[in-house]
This record gives structure tokens, C-alpha cells and sequence, in this order.
């Protein structure tokens, strides 16, 4: 059986000669640096019933669990990068 490769894939391979070794070393340091950027943290969070059944709908429809769905939004919340769609409507007539 033949893998496909998909885009971002195929840029590897079509760049692989352009890449550097790295050394032991550094690959020690990158697999730390990686290992403490993904650790998560286990937490309780109090919700109202209402909020936590909308939350569940709404990750069901997006085909996710829904704390990664929480998750999700807070950090997108955090990182300047959760998009208020409102807002967006407001800007867009404006710009009209």
C-alpha cells in the first residue's frame, strides 16, 4: 500500500535537502522545550447546566470533545485571538 502524502508533507520532502542536522544536544533541548509546551493541567470548573449542555451541542456539531472545545476558546481567549462574529458584523456594515 502507497502513502499519500498531504501538503504540508510533500513541502518537507520537496525541502529536505535545505534542512541541517541538529545535534543530540539540541534535539534534547527542542524534545523539553515540546514536552512542557503540550503538559496539560487537570482542573475543576464550576459551569451552570445551561452553558455546559450548549457547549456540548455545539462541540458535538463541530465533531470535537467538548473540553477540547473549551479549551479551545480559552486559548484563543488568551492569545488575543478569539474573533467576537458580532463584532465582525458590526465592522463589516460599517465598512459598507
Amino acid at each position: 500500500m502507497k502513502y499519500k502524502l498531504d501538503s504540508s508533507e510533500k513541502i518537507i520532502e520537496e525541502e529536505a535537502e535545505n534542512y541541517k542536522k541538529v545535534s543530540e544536544q539540541k534535539k534534547k533541548i527542542i524534545g523539553s522545550i515540546l514536552m512542557k509546551s503540550s503538559k496539560k493541567k487537570v482542573i475543576t470548573l464550576r459551569l451552570n447546566d445551561n452553558d455546559l449542555e450548549q457547549i456540548k451541542s455545539i462541540a458535538g456539531s463541530e465533531g470535537i470533545p467538548y473540553q477540547t472545545l473549551i479549551s479551545s476558546v480559552l486559548h484563543k481567549y488568551i492569545n488575543n485571538r478569539l474573533v467576537d462574529k458580532n463584532e465582525v458584523l458590526k465592522i463589516s456594515e460599517l465598512l459598507k
